[in-house]
């Protein structure tokens, strides 16, 4: 990771954090237990990737970033909420989340689907009626359409459920790849598309590149957490490791094998920088981001 992504991760990172703890319910505010649960999952812990990149696009665009504070912890709440309820016994049956014990195990089952579901529903109030979002009501109602989207059948919750669909078959790459732009993609896509949406005047081609610099570093992003799943350890992952394997889930490494997998991470990097090529140095912390998708430990 370069000096500046280094700083800038960590600038991101606290200053996201300090927004999410602001728009959390108190957890002395009844129902105590809800709340307690939304701010035990939410605070302290994860990568960030999603706010990052909106705050990373924000830069490249020229759009300070107390502007993007609340898309920002809209796309990181529906990150969230979705971690919570993946971890169910329902779904991947999960104990491990972030270094930590998941919200089901630390509290119990049914508190851990009420504060996803809260979650999602604080994501929305954010994008309508945050105060420190400068864009006009239009563009709340656009932000507030693509984040549904890339939250529901069509976005992450689909792809889950052809994630799911999919456990002990064997999926073709263009099917996997379909699976995964769904399911990590979309969000990741969201993260940045709303970042241009806090610039209304922002020029159609612009956009579209960021859009599919987005999609690369979606699908980049998920074949890497593939290969971790392979070759790391569960104190580094802060999550189980092997757990896609034991369930019989389709992986990239499954597919292509672990040097295929490598391969097609650092194609999807190589087809995001392209992406980039229409930016001078404002875009590097993008640049930057990309590579270090393909090269984290965890």
């Amino acid at each position: 990771m370069s000096n500046a992504l280094k700083e800038y991760l960590s600038f991101c990172q606290n200053r996201v954090e300090r927004a999410l703890e602001a728009r959390l319910p108190s957890e002395n505010i009844l129902p105590k237990k809800l709340h307690e649960a939304m701010r035990y999952c939410a605070l302290d812990g994860g990568k960030r990737m999603r706010p990052m990149l909106a705050y990373c696009t924000g830069k490249t665009l020229g759009i300070a970033p107390e502007a993007l504070d609340g898309p920002a912890c809209a796309v990181e709440f529906i990150h969230v909420y979705s971690l919570i309820h993946d971890d169910l016994p329902a779904m991947d049956d999960d104990e491990l989340r972030r270094g930590k014990p998941t919200c089901h195990v630390a509290f119990d089952e049914a508190t851990a689907i009420l504060a996803g579901d809260a979650l999602q529903a604080l994501a929305f109030e954010i994008l309508a009626h945050d105060p420190t979002m400068t864009v006009d009501a239009e563009s709340r109602l656009k932000m507030i359409t693509m984040l549904a989207k890339a939250s529901g059948s069509q976005g992450m919750v689909g792809g889950q459920a052809i994630d799911l669909e999919s456990v002990g078959t064997k999926l073709n790459l263009p099917e996997l790849e379909n699976m995964h732009i769904h399911k990590t993609g979309a969000l990741i896509r969201a993260s940045v598309n709303m970042a241009t949406l806090a610039k209304p005047d922002i020029d159609h081609n612009v956009a579209a590149k960021l859009d599919h610099y987005a999609k690369c570093i979606g699908l980049s992003f998920q074949v890497k957490d593939d290969i971790l799943d392979e070759e790391s350890d569960t104190a580094t992952l802060g999550k189980t490791q092997g757990k896609d394997r034991d369930n019989d889930k389709p992986t990239y490494p499954a597919l292509l094998g672990l040097s295929g997998a490598k391969q097609k991470a650092q194609e999807l990097h190589e087809q995001a920088i392209d992406s980039l090529s229409i930016f001078g140095k404002e875009a590097d912390l993008l640049r930057d981001l990309s590579l270090y998708i393909i090269q984290r430990d965890h």
